[in-house]
């Protein structure tokens, strides 16, 4: 009960058994290399995110500041507006100056008197 194996049969099986682990070896690096590569799209990717959210909160502050500097010159222009027309009514302009006022002195009211 010898069994005689063929150097050809012996060779096929080293060769079949070098392809096996070359191949699972080679879809190992394969799988590896696309992990990799999804691992460095997904941070590129994070990172032009938080680059963009940086830059709206900026914008959206610079927003805010120039609306509160819009306000503010909206309320003067209202205000040199309402003089400039105070000065220009043709009451005012008929009002003559006057001369040697009387001012009241002390703490006394004028309705206590």
């Amino acid at each position: 009960m010898f069994a005689v194996f063929s150097t050809s049969s012996i060779t096929r099986r080293f060769s079949l058994g070098r392809l096996v682990n070359q191949s699972t070896m080679l879809l190992m690096v394969s799988i590896g290399s696309i992990i990799l590569i999804l691992a460095l799209l997904i941070l590129f990717h994070q990172n032009a995110n938080a680059t963009k959210g940086y830059m709206l909160r900026t914008l959206e502050r610079e927003r805010s500041q120039l609306l509160l500097e819009e306000e503010v010159l909206k309320m003067q222009v209202a205000k040199a507006q309402a003089l400039e027309r105070l000065e220009n009514e043709n009451q005012i302009q008929a009002m003559l100056p006057m001369r040697g006022p009387t001012y009241s002195e002390g703490d006394a009211t004028v309705a206590g008197n």
